[in-house]
C-alpha cells in the first residue's frame, strides 16, 4: 500500500495542511517545535482510534481542546488517498478515505467517515464507507464494482457508539474488502519510539514475531528470525558486519531462569558480550536491520531522528538501508536533525516543516529553484541546508 497524499486540518499546530505526491521515502525537516512530532502523531492517533476508539485517542492526548487547533472553527479532519497493490503487481484506483470528528455536548464523536474511490475516469466515486455518529451504509456488491451498467447495492449497519470507526468493525469482514484494506493498513503501521535502554533488557522467553514501537523485545525477534527465517537472518548479519566493523556473531539465548538475552561477538575477543555491554550505536543498528529486513514487512514505517547514537559515517548506510525498503514496497517517513543524514537523500525525498503565526505548513525541497539548480550541479542537500538555503526550515 502507498500513501499518495495527506491532509490534516485542525490537529494542532495543523491549521490546514496538505502534502500531495508523496515517494516512498520521505524525511521532514524543521526547527523543534515546528511540528514534526506531530505529523507523526498522525499516525499514532489513527492507531489509537481503530484499536480503541476516537475518544480514547484523543484523551491519551490531553482531550478535544488540546488536540483541536488553537481558535479554529470546524471539526478535526484527516484525508488520506492511498493506493493498493494488486495480485499482477499493479496499483489499484485511488482509494480516499475521509474522518472529520467533533464534539457535541462534551461529547467526542464521529461526524463523518467515509471511504470511496473510481475505477477508470468516468462516473461516480462509490462510497465503499459511508457513516456519520454511529450510522451509515456500506457497499455489499464491491465484487461487482467497475463493471458495465452495475450500481450500487448497499446495506445500513449501526455501531454501538458515535466515537468508534466504522473501518474497525467493518474492516473484519471479507466482504468489505476496501474497508479492509484500510484497515490493515492501520494496523500495519510502525510508528517508532525507540529505546536503547528496552533493546538491551533481558526479557522472558517467548514468540515475538515483530520488533515492538520500543525495542524491548529485540531478543524475542532475533530468536524468531534466526529459527523461522534463516536465510533472512543471515542477511541481517551480514549487514551487521558491514556497518559496524568487528561484529562476528549475535545469537539470542535463553538463561537457565527461562529468559532471553543477546549475546554479540566481537571478532578480537574471545567471549561474547551481553547486549547491555554493547554500544548504543551497535544495539541501535542491529534493531534497524531486524526492523528493515522483517519477513512480513510495515506498510508504513514513521521513525523519528534515527541518527541518535550512531556515528555520523553510518547515516549514509542507513538512509540506503531505509530506501531499499521503500524501493521494495514498504514506505517510509523521517524526521531529522542530521545534515550528515541529509546528504544520502535525493531532492524529492527531503520536505521541512514551517511554523508561522502559530501554525505548521509542510514545505517541498524541490519547489525552490535555486535548490533544484544546486543539487542538479552536485551539492549535497545537507550542505545547503546548513547553508540556510531551505527557507523556514530553521529556528530563524
Amino acid at each position: 500500500m502507498k500513501i499518495e497524499s495527506i491532509k490534516i486540518k485542525n490537529f494542532k499546530v495543523f491549521f490546514d495542511a496538505k502534502l500531495d505526491n508523496l515517494p516512498q521515502m520521505c524525511v521532514f525537516l524543521g526547527a523543534n517545535g515546528s511540528g514534526k512530532t506531530t505529523f507523526f502523531e498522525v499516525f499514532g492517533f489513527l492507531s489509537d482510534a481503530l484499536k480503541n476508539n476516537v475518544t480514547i485517542a484523543i484523551n491519551k492526548r490531553g482531550g478535544y481542546k488540546e488536540v483541536i487547533s488553537r481558535n479554529s472553527k470546524g471539526n478535526i479532519e484527516f484525508e488520506i488517498k492511498f493506493r493498493n497493490t494488486e495480485g499482477d503487481g499493479s496499483l489499484s484506483p485511488l482509494i480516499t478515505y475521509q474522518l472529520e470528528i467533533g464534539s457535541e455536548k462534551g461529547k467526542i464523536v464521529i461526524q463523518k467517515e467515509i471511504l470511496k474511490y473510481r475505477r477508470g475516469n468516468r462516473g461516480q466515486p462509490w462510497h465503499f464507507l459511508n457513516f456519520s455518529l454511529g450510522q451509515g451504509t456500506a457497499i455489499k456488491n464491491e465484487e461487482d464494482y467497475g463493471k458495465e451498467g452495475v450500481v450500487e447495492e448497499r446495506e445500513e449497519q449501526q455501531l454501538d457508539s458515535p466515537d468508534i470507526l466504522a473501518i474497525k468493525g467493518l474492516g473484519q469482514f471479507q466482504k468489505f474488502k476496501a474497508v479492509s484494506s484500510f484497515r490493515k493498513l492501520l494496523e500495519g503501521w510502525y510508528v517508532s519510539n525507540f529505546q536503547i535502554s528496552s533493546a538491551q533488557a533481558v526479557m522472558d522467553t517467548g514468540i515475538s514475531e515483530h520488533l515492538s514501537r520500543t525495542g524491548n523485545n529485540l531478543a524475542q525477534v532475533t530468536k524468531y528470525i534466526y529459527d523461522n527465517y534463516p536465510e533472512t537472518f543471515i542477511t541481517i548479519l551480514k549487514k551487521l558486519k558491514e556497518r559496524i566493523p568487528g561484529i562476528e556473531k549475535v545469537e539470542s539465548v535463553e538463561t537457565a531462569d527461562g529468559r532471553i538475552i543477546l549475546k554479540f561477538q566481537d571478532g578480537s575477543f574471545k567471549d561474547p558480550f551481553v547486549a547491555r555491554y554493547v554500544s548504543d550505536g551497535t544495539i541501535k543498528m542491529f534493531a534497524y536491520l531486524i526492523l528493515l529486513y522483517d519477513p512480513s514487512p510495515h506498510p508504513l514505517l514513521a521513525i523519528e531522528e534515527p541518527e541518535n547514537y550512531l556515528h555520523p559515517e553510518l547515516l549514509y548506510e542507513l538512509a540506503e538501508e531505509l530506501r531499499i525498503y521503500s524501493i521494495n514496497g514498504g514506505q517510509v517517513f523521517i524526521s531529522t536533525h542530521s545534515p550528515d543524514f541529509v546528504n544520502a537523500l535525493k531532492l524529492d525525498e527531503l520536505f521541512w516543516i514551517e511554523k508561522k503565526d502559530g501554525y505548521s505548513s509542510i514545505i517541498r525541497a524541490s519547489d525552490f529553484p535555486i535548490v533544484n539548480e544546486l543539487y542538479k550541479e552536485g551539492d549535497l542537500l545537507g550542505y545547503l541546508w546548513k547553508q540556510k538555503y531551505f527557507k523556514g526550515s530553521g529556528p530563524k
